[in-house]
């Protein structure tokens, strides 16, 4: 029996069209579960389309009626949270109790959207502030940009999906996704349980494939904003693909997590161990650089190892399991690989990883040289890099020795260099005491450098993915 055929969704029902297919892997056996179909230029031409048609009839949907969609949007998913965690689950490898946690996490952030959304309007201008502005009026609205598209990629299939979709409909658009192969299924079941829930049809479509499939979506002419989470090559890539249109990206990282001598160590490693192991280390902002205060060094170590020791690596489908598998085996090889070649460069394991399969478990690594490929890529594993410092100074260069800057953390009690780092640590955002992974959907995130272009979060996302339009008025 050959595996069900994994297609796009257009018009309220999955639509397949003609073009490669590729399997569908569960991460905890290697089985597959599902062909994924190519979507393609006709694919994504019939969904663009779509979603343009029915942005022209709800282009002047009142706001009232975007907040009763976002909220019958979030109780549906608050119904089905059983079910979409467990393909989450399944077909991405998180821990089961995890993956709830996330659907959880997606409901808030869709009522938060409803919520922001009758606070979000424009500002009367001052015209005459200035002569020529005498007896004129001026304000400013936010504007649709009519279809968006939204990249979205395997590590959080429902959060990361909902981050893009809720704010484009609060926005006023419509939306069409290319999810990432392994958040396709999830993605899919969101958007049936969105028009049984009274959506319009097109409002939000999905697109299937890999990069082809992409690439295609950005470059419509009828796509006008693009909203991409993923790897620096993947948004840059993506970003010359679209041209001159709007284009958010959330990219790579390397987050690096800061240990002053005068941190409370016990709670610092164990907020950096869940930081740098939990979801396997596939979050973008998952601690990977810890820097410590040469005089704590070895005392952190060991509360570290043993914090990272304690968390349970095992199937997704165990309560208990703090990690699961990878994505799939490629990832977890090369992961492994990133770590055998810093060991080769001089560093030595304070403790090693063991991979099983897809399975990767905690690894920390010290003596790592800066010219290894673990100090200067993104690892996207749970593996960690434990580096001395002696100064401040030292501790902001090396912070600071990395092409990205997306989220980093600081542990001290002290709070003249808690504003140091404020100022001279290069990131999008900076939690002092909290490590890099903590985030919450109400600030603004993104990043510096290679990190990102734009800002999400509930009401900057929303922001992001609408225009200011200016109205002059001569009295």
């Amino acid at each position: 029996m050959s595996p069900p055929l994994i297609s796009s969704f257009i018009g309220g029902k999955r639509v397949a069209h003609e073009g490669p297919r590729f399997p569908l892997v569960r991460p905890q056996d290697g089985r597959t579960i599902g062909e994924i179909a190519e979507s393609g230029e006709a694919g994504v031409a019939a969904a663009v389309a779509a979603a343009s048609a029915t942005f022209a009839k709800h282009r002047r949907a009142p706001t009232h009626k975007r907040i009763e969609w976002l909220k019958r949007a979030a109780g549906a998913m608050a119904s089905a949270t059983e079910e979409l965690a467990q393909l989450i689950s399944e077909d991405v490898g998180k821990p089961i109790r995890i993956a709830r946690g996330e659907v959880k996490r997606g409901v808030e952030f869709v009522e938060a959207c409803a919520a922001a959304l009758a606070q979000i309007g424009g500002e009367v201008l001052p015209l005459d502030s200035v002569a020529g502005g005498a007896g004129r009026v001026g304000f400013t609205r936010r504007m649709p940009y009519g279809v968006v598209a939204g990249i979205t990629p395997f590590n959080a299939p429902i959060n990361l999906l909902v981050q893009k979709v809720a704010p484009a409909i609060a926005a006023g658009n419509a939306i069409v996704v290319k999810p990432a192969p392994a958040g396709t299924r999830t993605a899919l079941r969101l958007a049936e349980l969105l028009v049984a829930a009274g959506w319009p049809l097109d409002l939000f479509n999905v697109v299937t494939g890999d990069r082809e499939t992409a690439s295609t979506l950005v470059r419509d002419p009828e796509v006008r904003a693009v909203s991409f989470t993923g790897s620096t090559a993947g948004g840059e890539a993506l970003a010359r693909a679209a041209g001159a249109k709007k284009f958010v990206a959330e990219l790579g990282s390397n987050a690096a997590n800061i240990v002053m001598a005068d941190a409370d160590l016990d709670d610092a490693a164990k907020k950096i161990a869940g930081a740098a192991f939990e979801a396997s280390g596939q979050q973008c902002i998952s601690a990977q650089r810890v820097l410590v205060a040469q005089s704590a060094f070895e005392s952190f170590l060991d509360k570290f190892v043993a914090a990272a020791s304690a968390l349970k690596a095992g199937r997704a489908d165990d309560e208990t399991s703090d990690l699961g598998p990878m994505v799939s085996t490629a990832a977890a090889e090369r992961v492994i690989a990133m770590c055998q070649e810093a060991v080769v460069r001089g560093a030595r394991y304070a403790l090693r990883p063991r991979r099983e399969g897809a399975l990767v478990t905690p690894g920390i690594l010290v003596g790592v040289p800066r010219s290894a490929r673990l100090w200067r890529e993104e690892a996207f594993g749970p593996v960690a890099i434990v580096m001395p410092f002696e100064t401040v100074d030292e501790a902001l260069a090396l912070a600071n020795d990395s092409p990205f800057g997306l989220q980093g953390a600081l542990f001290t009690r002290d709070l003249a260099t808690a504003f140091r780092f404020a100022e001279e640590f290069e990131v999008g955002s900076l939690w002092v005491n909290e490590a890099s992974r903590f985030r919450l959907d109400m600030y603004p995130f993104g990043g510096v450098k290679q990190s990102g272009i734009g800002r999400e979060g509930v009401r900057y996302a929303i922001e992001e993915l609408s225009q200011l339009k200016f109205v002059g008025i001569r009295v």
